[in-house]
């Protein structure tokens, strides 16, 4: 029997059936579908996410950088994912601190990429770590440190809070 406290192996398959809940937390999260989130890949307790350059997302129309809050935002999710990933079955999670240190804006008129890998996964808690970039991870925008609650909503199932995105009328 293997221990499900213990620190997930460093990529890898996911467990059965888990796939599709990221994907869902990633699609079906409300903020993350409106910033065009993108999923790029998955793999245990690791996970590679892309928020595209729009115009909208820009926060000095000067700059032609995409906002700070996007950043944050990117972050987080993909921190989520990488927590959720982690474990041996779908369960909730929810964000019980996130540290960011920004080092740089990011490049004008680029994509921002992030990469999470939880790092350690306790009965209730697991702690990730990430990158922003939009070239290069060893030249970040933002590092930050995460932790998430596990099973944050006991008794529901898991993605009950997400929505498929809405087909265009």
């Amino acid at each position: 029997m293997t221990d499900p406290t213990a620190p997930p192996p460093a990529g890898g398959a996911l467990p059965d059936g888990m796939r599709p809940v990221v994907e869902m937390m990633m699609q079906g999260t409300p903020h993350a579908r409106a910033l065009g989130f993108q999923l790029m890949d998955v793999q245990r307790g690791r996970a590679w996410a892309r928020a595209p350059f729009r115009d909208d997302l820009v926060g000095d129309a000067t700059t032609g950088v995409i906002a700070g809050g996007v950043v944050t935002a990117l972050l987080d999710q993909v921190c989520g994912v990488a927590a959720m990933s982690a474990q041996s079955e779908p369960s909730s999670t929810a964000t019980i601190d996130l540290r960011i240190d920004y080092m740089r804006a990011a490049a004008p008129g680029r994509s921002v990429l992030a990469q999470a890998h939880c790092y350690k996964l306790t009965r209730s808690v697991a702690f990730v770590r990430a990158v922003a970039y939009d070239a290069d991870p060893e030249d970040p925008i933002a590092n930050a440190t995460a932790a998430f609650m596990i099973a944050a909503n006991v008794g529901r199932k898991p993605g009950s809070n997400a929505r498929p995105p809405r087909k265009p009328k």
